[in-house]
């Protein structure tokens, strides 16, 4: 069957959970073979045996991307593996509350470890491949990489420098034919608020709210995320590189209220 990546080999970050779950499972049911990346090895499998159901071949990778050598050892195990590499998505991310006066130093550092300086990495550990297909890069950022929002302040710095690092990555890789862009989700239907501190009565409740802070009238599901991100990886987006796509219900177009 003619599939949108048939026997395209795509190397996803985050993988166990949310949108890089999505996009692998999306991946997959498009005919990629896939490297799920993340912490959790025991969830990891659970989406392997998933896209197993539908007969696609996938590569379980635990590994930390903070740490340079699993970083390198994620890419290396997938290139041996599948014999290159046709795309990267960088979907794995943290998020958690603070403000300029309350946001300490080491959550700082985590958060621009995890959600910037990971994402740099492998995007360089995977050029030296992606030169030889040539293949693009698809960085999951946020709607806070656009605009400020109050009480997330490392957060929204670090998804601004992945839109910058997009879009300078971009202009640098595209004389290799590398394309490079980024999706800006707003609020999505997934754990990362939860693991940042939510309870489920303030989580329920910031859902609650999010109906009203999005003009379309509702949050969005990580399945919706990963069809972008399956248009920005195939030919489809041939002639699109450094662009940051907002999909978002609006959210971005919005003024504080």
């Amino acid at each position: 069957m003619n599939s949108e990546l048939n026997d395209r080999v795509a190397l996803v970050t985050g993988a166990s959970s949310g949108i890089g779950r999505a996009t692998a499972l999306r991946f997959a049911a498009e005919g990629a073979r896939v490297a799920l990346v993340g912490r959790k090895r025991e969830a990891l499998q659970v989406v392997e045996r998933e896209i197993a159901g539908q007969g696609r071949e996938t590569l379980v990778v635990a590994a930390d991307v903070t740490i340079e050598a699993e970083a390198e050892r994620a890419l290396t195990e997938t290139v041996e593996r599948f014999g290159g590499l046709d795309i990267l998505v960088n979907a794995a991310g943290i998020l958690s509350n603070g403000t300029i006066e309350t946001t300490t130093l080491a959550a700082w550092d985590e958060m621009l470890n995890v959600n910037l300086r990971a994402v740099f990495h492998l995007m360089q550990l995977s050029v030296p491949h992606l030169k030889r297909r040539p293949g693009n890069i698809v960085n999951v950022s946020s709607v806070t990489g656009l605009r400020a929002f109050p009480g997330v302040l490392a957060y929204c710095v670090s998804k601004a420098g992945a839109d910058q690092l997009t879009r300078c990555a971009a202009l640098e890789l595209a004389a290799d034919q590398i394309r490079v862009n980024a999706v800006n989700p707003g609020v999505v239907r997934t754990e990362i608020h939860r693991r940042g501190g939510m309870d489920e009565e303030a989580y329920a409740a910031f859902l609650e709210r999010s109906r009203t802070t999005h003009p379309i009238g509702r949050v969005g599901t990580p399945a919706e995320v990963a069809d972008l991100i399956l248009f920005l990886a195939s030919d489809r987006a041939a002639w699109i590189t450094g662009a940051t796509y907002s999909i978002d219900g609006a959210r971005a177009q919005t003024c504080a209220r």
